[in-house]
Formats: structure tokens, C-alpha cells, sequence
């Protein structure tokens, strides 16, 4: 019988498919015991579903590149070092052993004194490491019990659950998934940005799913809209069809995209540089015509490793980068490594109350000897294969400027006594993603070259709303009016005083904020690959005089809703 159901599109995309329900992991595992002469048996059983879960995802790992590889990689590289953990994993033999405890009944004991010692922290970052562990402790069930059909996804499922993770999604893809309804969940999500980049229908807050939804029933699933049908009659049929003639015909516009300028209608050219994080990134971006890599993010040299990378093998990554963008500028964040990646290395603090406020970004590359060095030599070296651009990321204060800068400043005379050749200039620049930075940049924006805002950050902390708290998905978002300020105020800052300003956060991505953000008087957009031939249409329709002489209106907003409305009014709309 036909019903419907409303949730909030998290990823565009029309998808048809039978329903695979998974309903939240509970980890009521009733106790069993096994007899002493079959513990070393269940000990077997439970070594090879973790050697399982390990080589599943190494495997992962493998095939995930670029800013994908980013997102889906701290998650990861958490869920490795949780797997790897000697208490979990003695403790588990230990049970087994000790008690006779069946392996899945033994994974429930362990789970459950873990996360009682997680729940007791007063920090809340802590606490939502729970669902890490469940997720991980899920995996190994999942491997103990391989022959279960419901363990993994098949070609032409939708996937319905209370949440997914970011780790999942890639796999899930693969294994051929058509889209995914999530009762829980935000559209700013972890999750949901990363299945807009695998271009993976998602709606999240479609309530009563769970409920109402059986295994094998039909859904015809509208990303945009939020909107799921169960068993579609012949209209929706119609709909869901015509919907995937529109795809199809806009990927064909898009392709042909692919070398045109990203040009306004009025005859203003647009810089759309390119997020990266590997090579294929870089070809990717290449092939799009990008500007250059606007952000090429560095900490996955450092992650999941004992040693720190050397002068050398940095060098040579960030040499490959400048040579794949062939005389195209490239932009290098130096680490920003906190508390919350996976870091085996001892480098980032362990156990940070609050790891989102702690020591991270250039907070640390300064608290620890000889590591801004080292990644500055290798990014000057790199400079002599092509331009090279430093962003330093979680700036706050004129001072961190400036010791970086003379840092920057000894690296190059020490390169040129070595004789090195090296750029006669290499720019640095800084993110703006700390309130303090933007609102204390007339202070030291004559210590830098350029500058990059990342929105994600900075409206989490600007509103201080942590954007992966679904309780918080409608309070974290960039149309808020002190958001929209305060951009448009380093923005105009940034043109007085002749330094190139650029957006590199997920805003920046999104075609909906593209004619907000050049009403903003924003000229340089740096964007995941996968979306920048979208946001180079969209400019291509938008008129820049008609969006600078909208701009007082958007800035006169005093809330969310009167955004709303003037974005509808000026969205610059592609016709058919």
C-alpha cells in the first residue's frame, strides 16, 4: 500500500530500489557459554572476524582518495586504532578464556564497560565516541556472522536506517546501494557531505521509516525534496523517471562544462580552485579546468603511522602536487593534526577535553620542535617545480603570524646557502575559521598574502554549535546573519588591502550559497572536484552587478528566514 514519507534531501539524486532495513544496533546479546574445549575454537572464530574487519578496512582505505579519502579517512583510521586497542583486545580473550563467553557475548561485555567509561566523562566530544565504538563493535559481529545476508548491502538496495556512517558510505556504494533513508541525521553532516561527493541519493529525519518500512518493499527515494514513497504507484513511476531524464541531461551539461571559463553573464571572470588531498585529486582537477588547488590538505602524510614522514618523502609528495597542476598555482596547508584524528605517532595530545579547542592546526606544528620546519623546507623546495602557496591553518593571533612567517623567512635563506632553487616567493597565507582571527585580521593581514575562510569551521565556532549534533542541525548553519557578516567582512578587508580572499569550506561547494557568496563580493571559490563543474554553471547564469547591488538587502537579514527568501529571490536560476 502506497505511503509517504518526508525527511530533509541530504544528497541530490532520484533512486528506485527495494528497501534493506537495518534496525539500530541494541547489543542485547543474551549470555552464553561455551564448553573449555571449545574456548580455543571461539578464540579462532574471533581473531579472524577482526583480521577481516582489519583487511576490510585497509582495503577501504586503499581505494578512497582525494578530500573522500579525507572525510571517510579519519573515520577510519578512529575505528583502526579502536580495533587495535590492547584493552579491548585482551580483554576480550580474557572473557573468553576466563568466563567460557561466547565471542559475540564477550564483544557485548567489552562494549558495554567501554562506553560506560566514555559516558562518564564530562566532556561531550567523549561521549559521542560511543557510537565509534559501536560501530566498530558492529563490524565484528557483522564478520563473525559473514553467511547473514542482512550483514551487507546488494545492488539495487535502499538502505533504511537510524544513521550511517561516514566509513560506511563508500562501501556501501560499491556494493552497489542506490540511496540511503536515515531516520536520524543532519543534511550538515559528516555523512551527508560526504554522500553529496559520492553523488549517493541520502534523505535523513524521514521519521516513521523504521516503523513502517519491511525488507524488499519498493521506495522511490527523491534526494532534493526529502520526499520517499513506499510501493510508488504509476505517477510516482512517471516522476522518478522523468527525474533520471533530468540527471541524465544535466551530467551531459555539466560534461560539457568541463573546459568553458567560469565566467559570469556579465563578463567577470571567477577563480574555482580545486580541494585536494592525492594525486588523482589533482588529475581530477586538472582535467576540470580548475584555477589551481586551492587546498591541499597535508595530514595524511602524518595519520595511521608510528614515525613522522621526513623532509624528503614531504618534499617529494608536495613536488608531484605542483608538477600534476603544470604551472597552476597550489595551495599547501600546513598540519593541522588534533586530538580528534586518529594520530599514532604521539604527536597530538591524547585524551584533550575538548579536542575542537585544543592543541591543533598551528597550535601544534609550534608546540612541537623541529615540525614547522621540517614541513616548511619541504614546501620551499617544492616551490621550485611550480608556484607554492602556505596556508597555515587555526590562526588567532597577529604573534602566530609572525612566528611563521620568520620561520618561513630562515627556511629560505637556509635553502638558498644550500643551494636549492626555490621560488623567489612563496606566499603565505591563513585560514579564517577563529571568530578572533576574523574579527582581529586588520591587525595582521599586512603579515600575509592571501587568506582562506573555512566556513565549517568557523560557523561552528562563531555559533558554537557543533555541526555533527544532530539536536543542533538547525542551529549550525552559514545563513545566519553574524555568518554572513563577517565573511563579507574579511572579504572586503582582504580587496582594500589587495590580498586574494577565497572560501574553501563546504559553502563554497554548494551551488545554492554560489550567487550569495559573490554578492559577498567573494572572487575565488575552492571546492571538493565533484562539484565544481556545478558551481561553475551556476556562475555562468549569474549576473555579478545584479548580485553586488543585491548585497545590502542580504546584509539588512536579521534571521535565517528572511536569507532564505532573499536566496530564492536571486538564485540565478538555470534553465532547462
Amino acid at each position: 500500500m502506497r505511503q509517504v514519507f518526508h525527511g530533509h534531501g541530504a544528497a541530490r539524486g532520484s533512486a528506485l530500489g527495494r528497501a534493506r532495513v537495518r534496525l539500530p544496533a541494541t547489543f542485547d546479546i543474551t549470555e552464553e557459554h561455551i564448553a573449555a574445549d571449545a574456548v580455543e575454537v571461539e578464540l579462532d572464530r574471533l581473531h579472524a572476524a577482526i583480521d577481516s574487519v582489519r583487511s576490510e578496512m585497509h582495503a577501504l582505505r586503499v581505494r578512497l582518495h582525494g578530500a573522500l579519502a579525507h572525510e571517510v579517512g579519519e573515520f577510519l583510521d578512529l575505528h583502526a586504532l579502536l580495533l587495535d586497542d590492547p584493552e579491548l583486545l585482551q580483554g576480550l580473550d580474557d572473557l573468553i578464556r576466563a568466563g567460557h563467553y561466547t565471542a559475540d557475548y564477550a564483544l557485548k561485555l567489552q562494549r558495554d564497560r567501554i562506553a560506560a567509561v566514555f559516558q562518564a566523562m564530562d566532556d561531550a566530544y567523549f561521549r559521542s565516541r560511543v557510537e565509534d565504538i559501536d560501530q566498530v563493535i558492529g563490524r565484528v559481529r557483522a564478520a563473525l556472522h559473514r553467511h547473514d545476508a542482512g550483514a551487507e548491502g546488494r545492488a539495487g538496495d535502499i538502505l533504511v536506517c537510524e544513521t550511517v556512517a561516514p566509513a560506511e558510505l563508500a562501501q556501501l556504494q560499491a556494493q552497489g546501494v542506490m540511496a540511503i533513508v536515515a531516520t536520524g541525521g543532519s543534511p550538515l553532516s559528516h555523512s551527508a557531505i560526504l554522500a553529496r561527493s559520492l553523488h549517493l541519493p541520502f534523505v535523513v529525519g524521514a521519521s516513521h521509516a523504521l516503523q513502517r518500512i519491511n525488507d524488499g518493499d519498493v521506495l522511490s527515494v527523491d534526494g532534493s525534496t526529502g520526499m520517499v514513497v513506499r510501493d510508488p504507484d504509476a505517477a510516482d513511476l512517471r516522476d522518478h523517471r522523468a527525474r533520471a531524464r533530468e540527471q541524465a541531461r544535466e551530467r551531459r551539461q555539466l560534461n560539457r562544462l568541463r573546459r568553458e571559463p567560469s565566467r559570469t553573464t556579465d563578463g567577470v571572470d571567477i577563480k574555482l580552485y580545486a580541494n585536494a588531498e592525492s594525486r588523482e585529486d589533482v588529475a581530477e582537477a586538472h582535467a576540470l579546468g580548475a584555477a589551481g588547488v586551492g587546498l591541499y590538505r597535508t595530514e595524511f602524510l602524518f595519520l595511521q603511522r608510528n614515525e613522522l614522514p621526513d623532509e624528503d618523502e614531504q618534499f617529494r609528495v608536495y613536488r608531484d602536487v605542483v608538477l600534476g597542476m603544470t604551472g597552476r598555482a597550489v595551495t599547501i596547508r600546513t598540519l593541522d593534526l588534533g586530538a580528534d584524528k586518529a594520530d599514532r605517532s604521539g604527536l597530538a595530545l591524547r585524551h584533550e577535553p575538548n579536542p575542537a579547542l585544543g592543541l591543533r592546526g598551528v597550535r601544534l606544528s609550534l608546540a612541537r620542535e623541529g615540525l614547522l620546519e621540517t614541513q616548511l623546507r619541504a614546501l620551499v623546495r617544492a616551490s621550485g617545480y611550480g608556484p607554492v602557496r602556505i596556508l597555515v591553518p587555526m590562526v588567532c593571533s597577529r604573534e602566530e603570524v609572525r612566528t611563521v612567517r620568520a620561520s618561513l623567512k630562515r627556511v629560505v635563506s637556509q635553502l638558498r646557502r644550500e643551494g636549492h632553487e626555490i621560488a623567489d616567493h612563496v606566499p603565505l597565507g591563513t585560514m579564517i575559521e577563529v571568530p578572533a582571527a576574523a574579527l582581529a585580521l586588520r591587525g595582521f593581514i599586512d603579515e600575509v598574502d592571501f587568506l582562506s575562510i573555512g566556513t565549517n569551521d568557523l560557523v561552528q565556532y562563531l555559533l558554537a554549535a557543533d555541526r555533527n549534533n544532530e539536536a543542533l542541525g538547525e542551529l549550525y548553519s552559514p545563513l545566519h546573519p553574524a555568518v554572513l557578516r563577517l565573511i563579507r567582512d574579511v572579504i572586503r578587508l582582504g580587496q582594500a588591502r589587495g590580498k586574494p580572499v577565497a572560501v574553501c569550506g563546504e559553502m563554497a561547494g554548494d551551488p545554492i550559497f554560489t550567487p550569495l557568496l559573490l554578492a559577498l563580493g567573494l572572487a575565488e571559490f575552492s571546492l571538493h572536484p565533484g562539484t565544481l563543474l556545478e558551481v561553475r554553471r551556476k556562475i555562468r547564469h549569474c549576473s555579478l552587478v545584479a548580485m553586488r547591488k543585491a548585497a545590502p538587502a542580504l546584509l539588512r537579514a536579521r534571521d535565517r528566514a528572511s536569507i532564505l527568501a532573499w536566496m530564492r529571490t536571486h538564485d540565478c536560476a538555470v534553465d532547462g
